[in-house]
């Protein structure tokens, strides 16, 4: 096996792998089309997703006969009667106030306390055409259907998920003001017959996706309290993307659902469409959290870290779905407070805010199989984004890098290259001499191999190199919300969108033309030498619907091959010339 079956072997490998992630697209099943739930599974989720006496730790058990709400939100009723189920989220008593930060537009309904409206100001759907908007994360619009609640559970009467809470403040609306750098929401609910006063703070800070929620607990009564905090996301699947050409659409690829990280198991992950198939989940844990994925953003609660709680995962009539934690039973005697505080995040996957707010939280940027070579890839392009400025700068910066780092191999493997060009003619005319005898042009090649030091498999590894660092890249450009819609020059202004003009793509399909012609051959048979002719055209065009961030990671990596390709050959080798007919 010589250089040129390697070659091909590695280039055939990597063509399969993309056209499997092609593949998955469009064999995944469709948000938008999730299989109506089994009988028996629309049997367990007929609350709605609401918690039943079993969600809660047997201290915190309800009373007999205690009736949940069917809204989708955590409550349990006071009183045996039924209670009747709102036809919508929320219901008409409650009122909404608008709060806008320099980074986030929110919404909080005054029933049940719920954050049910999120834009990121920072982040236009479309960079070219504004009128689009910017990206909603949190809303209650049917299609895109998603709201993060909180509240208590317990027996007796308490500030559940369908409880109505009042604004301390008038005004309809609350804005971050110019110099301030801190906003702070509070909520109260009062029950006269308990004495139980409850508050729940929301804390907004410049700059920050991280949301502030402080759960405060005042016993102003005769009787102990007993109840359990919980947390939760309750969203609709998104409508299926478009489907454009190959690989020119990340979120065919990025994962959507729900995702949640524990000390014992770590990070975890379950599509919507496998909530009942795989049963709630039901996982005790203390600290981690819990979240709702899309590309490039998430919403996530993050418990207290010293707290234990429960996470589980319910399949809600309406086509929707939750991921709840319910904390341990926390008893407030009369006359004592209780305060506990969580945090929200509402926005893009930017890993360091993200870290400093939990180390683990980084995880949901999901990398997949490649994560150990994806996430320090990542860690590089950010070191050199920062020294260069610009994110396309920083892919060739990382080029450079690694051609540095594997000189010492890939010098091996094109002076093995050069050697090879060199002894062309020669390999050419003991085909000639043996014909039809593969086996003894095969012995006779061999030989002369040994004899001009010649390793033919030389040129294996640093083909093989490549390979998963371009896979790698390629999740770290469709995952890493830092190089979403970045520009680089001219007319790339966003590197995670193919080349508009196709120009680096013809670059890149140039560039593989001249490694071909520069990559010697003797021996090979006139089908893989025409195979080998033909795939620098099958990659040229299939690049061409590639993020132009990943075409310049190649183009600059084949462009610096080349030229030391060029160089090697010139130094250890001379072009061959057209070895004479024997006779």
């Amino acid at each position: 096996m010589n250089q040129n079956r390697a070659f091909l072997l590695f280039a055939w490998f990597a063509l399969a792998i993309l056209l499997a992630f092609e593949w998955t697209r469009f064999t995944a099943t469709p948000p938008a089309a999730l299989p109506a739930p089994a009988p028996a599974a629309a049997a367990e989720s007929s609350d709605a997703g609401l918690p039943t006496a079993a969600d809660l730790p047997p201290a915190a058990a309800p009373a007999a006969g205690a009736v949940p709400a069917s809204d989708g939100l955590p409550t349990l009723a006071d009183a045996p009667a039924p209670v009747p189920a709102p036809a919508s989220l929320p219901s008409a008593a409650g009122r909404e106030l608008e709060v806008l930060t320099d980074v986030l537009r929110l919404r909080i309904d005054s029933r049940g306390g719920a954050l049910v409206f999120a834009e990121l100001l920072a982040y236009p759907v479309d960079q070219e055409d504004r009128s689009k908007g910017n990206v909603i994360l949190l809303d209650r619009e049917a299609t895109r259907f998603e709201v993060a609640q909180s509240g208590w559970l317990a027996a007796s009467p308490a500030p559940g998920g369908d409880a109505l809470w009042a604004f301390e403040q008038e005004a309809e609306r609350l804005v971050l003001a110019e110099g301030q750098n801190r906003l702070e929401v509070p909520l109260v609910w009062r029950d006269e017959a308990s004495g139980l006063v409850a508050r729940k703070i929301y804390t907004l800070e410049r700059g920050s996706y991280a949301i502030g929620v402080r759960h405060e607990l005042e016993n102003a009564g005769t009787a102990a309290f007993s109840g359990s905090l919980f947390h939760q996301i309750l969203k609709r699947p998104p409508p299926p993307p478009a489907k454009r050409s190959m690989f020119t659409n990340p979120e065919s690829f990025s994962f959507v659902g729900a995702a949640w990280y524990t000390a014992a198991d770590h990070f975890e992950k379950r599509k919507f469409e496998d909530f009942a198939d795989k049963g709630s989940l039901d996982k005790a844990t203390t600290g981690g959290w819990l979240a709702m994925l899309r590309h490039h953003f998430l919403s996530a609660w993050v418990p207290p870290k010293d707290k234990a709680h429960t996470l589980s995962l319910h399949t809600v009539e309406g086509n929707r779905f939750a991921i709840r934690s319910v904390g341990q039973p926390l008893a407030v005697a009369p006359g004592e407070r209780l305060a506990i505080d969580s945090t929200l995040w509402v926005g893009p996957k930017l890993q360091a805010p993200m870290k400093a707010i939990d180390p683990t939280l980084p995880l949901s940027l999901d990398y997949g199989i490649f994560s150990f070579l994806a996430q320090p890839l990542f860690w590089v392009l950010d070191w050199l984004h920062a020294l260069f400025g610009n994110w396309g700068w920083a892919i060739i910066g990382i080029v450079v890098l690694l051609k540095l780092l594997l000189y010492p191999v890939s010098a091996k493997q094109y002076q093995s290259m050069a050697r090879m060009r060199a002894i062309a003619p020669r390999i050419e005319q003991l085909k000639e001499r043996y014909g039809e005898d593969r086996m003894k042009f095969n012995q006779a090649m061999m030989e002369l191999y040994q004899k001009e030091k010649i390793n033919p498999l030389g040129g294996c590894l640093p083909m093989l190199v490549p390979i998963p660092i371009f896979l790698a890249l390629y999740w770290v450009l469709l995952e890493s919300v830092e190089l979403r819609q970045a520009p680089w020059i001219l007319w790339i202004d966003n590197l995670t969108a193919p080349d508009p003009y196709f120009i680096l793509p013809a670059l890149n399909l140039a560039v593989m033309w001249l490694t071909q012609k520069l990559t010697p051959s003797p021996g090979m048979d006139p089908m893989q030498k025409k195979m080998l002719q033909w795939m620098p055209v099958v990659f040229g065009v299939l690049f061409a619907f590639f993020p132009s961030g990943l075409v310049l990671y190649w183009f600059t990596n084949g462009l610096l091959g080349l030229a030391q390709q060029w160089w090697m050959t010139k130094r250890y080798g001379e072009t061959p010339a057209l070895p004479a007919k024997a006779k």
